[in-house]
């Protein structure tokens, strides 16, 4: 079973977005993406998977796009769920994402998303930036499996 996160579905019609998201932590810091827009926070570098697009392939994509780099050695860490409305596309969503833990390789450049910034934050205070309870279970996970 998929955990879900966040508050339940309510009475409405939601559109299965799969996602696909990255931990990406090198020594004592993790490489964020800061989005400006619609409300200012930090998160996991991804998002959704377009059609006939892989996950991993989505995932390079969503990483390069929001940071700037490219990344390595992509571990699976697990999926999880979350009901809501998503104001970029205009309807409301049952998000399934997705999450691995790689490695940054290279910066290649600035963010090409619009909005998005790219910030390396040390470990001991990334975890209560994330804005949700997904991306900070996401991120505890892979920090334990870093310390095995």
């Amino acid at each position: 079973m998929i955990p879900r996160f966040g508050p339940p579905p309510g009475r409405r019609n939601y559109r299965l977005r799969p996602g696909a998201y990255a931990v990406l932590i090198r020594g004592d810091q993790a490489l964020l993406t800061f989005q400006h827009a619609p409300e200012p926070e930090y998160q996991l570098p991804g998002g959704g998977i377009d059609p006939g697009e892989s996950p991993l392939a989505a995932l390079h994509r969503e990483v390069r796009e929001e940071t700037g780099w490219t990344i390595g050695q992509p571990r699976w860490l697990g999926a999880y769920r979350r009901f809501c409305y998503l104001p970029d596309y205009g309807f409301w969503a049952e998000k399934l994402c997705g999450v691995w833990l790689a490695r940054p390789i290279l910066r290649r450049g600035p963010p090409s998303e619009p909005g998005h910034d790219a910030r390396w934050l040390p470990l001991s205070v990334t975890e209560a930036l994330l804005p949700e309870p997904g991306m900070r279970a996401c991120f505890r996970q892979a920090r334990r499996q870093l310390r095995r």
